[in-house]
């Protein structure tokens, strides 16, 4: 593995976490620069995606200010062939709706795709994650459960895109 690669496999691993990072911060023009406008994308095996658009707005409506979520990625097996790349991630992730009362915890595998575009930044092609396990809780069932903090509890509705 030469300097290159490793440049590259760096700029990968920081483009995953910035994808997390957006994801979790609702930062939805940012998370869409991670990926190309052709992305697709598979989440287990119900849900796909053939464009950054609807992607991105799928995520944007159905992860909204009342959703609190939380995605560790780690783990990274990246293999970097020129101009493109492919990685697997592991991943541990926390969803809750606090109106709702729900608390959902899982972990997975990531499978995505990168290319260096001709800005010269990397970005994902192709993500889509298997499940190894999930659970789900009712925040009721946890008596001693208490938000305690929630940046969007006061926040206004974010900018449509």
């Amino acid at each position: 593995m030469d300097f290159e690669d490793l440049e590259a496999i760096k700029n990968i691993e920081q483009l995953k976490y910035r994808y997390s990072r957006a994801l979790d911060t609702k930062s939805w023009v940012e998370f869409a620069d991670t990926m190309v406008p052709d992305v697709t994308a598979t989440y287990s095996e119900y849900l796909t995606f053939d464009s950054r658009d609807t992607f991105v707005s799928f995520l944007a409506n159905t992860l909204g200010t009342r959703v609190i979520t939380e995605h560790q990625c780690g783990q990274p097996e990246i293999t970097v062939t020129g101009d493109t790349a492919v990685g697997v991630w592991f991943l541990a992730d926390t969803t809750m709706i606090p109106e709702d009362g729900m608390l959902l915890r899982g972990s997975a595998y990531y499978h995505d795709r990168y290319m260096r575009c001709s800005d010269g930044k990397w970005r994902i092609t192709y993500t889509g994650y298997e499940r190894t396990w999930e659970s789900v809780a009712e925040l009721s069932d946890l008596p001693s459960f208490r938000l305690t903090s929630n940046k969007w509890a006061m926040a206004q509705p974010p900018p449509s895109m």
